[in-house]
């Protein structure tokens, strides 16, 4: 099955597909291994930075080697593709989908950026995410000043335009680990404009990791300094894609909190240690823990593998 065929099934039937960061094999590993548990389709979203971490040729084969051994449907995702280069690199290497991300772009250069990627793209049988509207803060290298809403209107201009298969919104969700200083908040009637305007359409949230409050406290306990932190409560993710066309979520900050509490807790209870296996092995367990959380209670994709 085409992700865009799951993305379709999710708007039928009120779940999302989790696209979950990874920069590391212990990372993929973890977010591989909780969907096959879960019977889930899942994403796995590679940055820029990432790519450059883990290297395109060791990446390619990567990506080779994860197809032949999973169960389970799994679909490689480039994350805030800034650049025409990049998407196309990125399809070189074996990737399902990647977003072009013309967001700090004004409304003309954006949609004309995005259907190049898309011209491109379809070529070889791949989909592309646009975004439009601009998400707060930063994640990876991923920058935004301000907040800017999606017009409804220009989303269906946009979608139009450029034949993206997918779009990202922004309705109040931001990078980083700090994403409110207030109440959180989600503009859901912003997104009942745009989904009137743009019926049946594969809609993602970007910026939605939760930053749970009890993980921030346990790493500061030991040793950490994480000020100011605040995400997505996971009641507002579950909304969006039970009762909205929200078939994409993702999750970067979480898998790294997840990571750095593991690590400090291994550390704590193993100051001798000096395998790597072992306390690169605990933060994959964590990992596995987190994403299957996020598949069975939050984002509903538990047991929706298509015969």
């Amino acid at each position: 099955m085409k992700l865009k065929e799951y993305y379709f099934d999710a708007i039928k039937n009120g779940y999302a597909l989790g696209a979950f960061n990874f920069c590391n094999l212990e990372s993929l590993k973890g977010i591989i291994e909780s969907a096959e548990k879960n019977n889930s389709p899942v994403i796995v979203a590679v940055s820029s930075s990432a790519m450059k971490h883990m290297g395109e040729e060791y990446l390619k084969h990567l990506i080779m080697a994860t197809r032949e051994c999973t169960k389970i449907p799994c679909f490689f995702h480039l994350d805030h593709g800034k650049d025409f280069e990049i998407c196309k690199k990125a399809i070189s290497l074996g990737f399902d989908s990647v977003m072009i991300d013309g967001s700090a772009l004004d409304f003309n250069d954006n949609i004309a950026l995005t259907k190049q990627v898309v011209d491109y793209a379809h070529k070889f049988d791949v989909q592309v995410e646009g975004e439009l509207g601009r998400l707060l803060g930063t994640e990876d290298e991923h920058t935004s000043t301000e907040s800017l809403y999606t017009s409804p209107s220009q989303a269906k201009i946009f979608v139009e335009k450029t034949g993206v298969d997918s779009l990202a919104i922004a309705i109040g969700t931001s990078h980083g680990i700090s994403k409110f200083s207030g109440e959180p908040k989600l503009e859901f009637n912003i997104l009942q404009e745009i989904q009137k305007l743009v019926p049946n359409f594969p809609f993602v949230l970007h910026g939605a990791s939760s930053v749970n409050g009890n993980t921030i406290d346990e790493i500061n306990k030991l040793g950490g300094n994480i000020q100011k932190a605040k995400g997505i409560p996971e009641n507002m993710l579950k909304t969006a894609c039970t009762n909205y066309n929200i078939c994409k979520i993702n999750v970067d900050t979480d898998i790294r909190m997840a990571t750095t509490l593991a690590l400090r807790e291994y550390f704590a209870n193993n100051a001798d240690s000096v395998d790597t296996k072992k306390y690169f092995g605990y933060a994959q367990e964590k990992i596995k823990q987190l994403v299957s959380n996020k598949i069975a209670n939050v984002f509903n994709s538990k047991n929706r593998i298509i015969k």
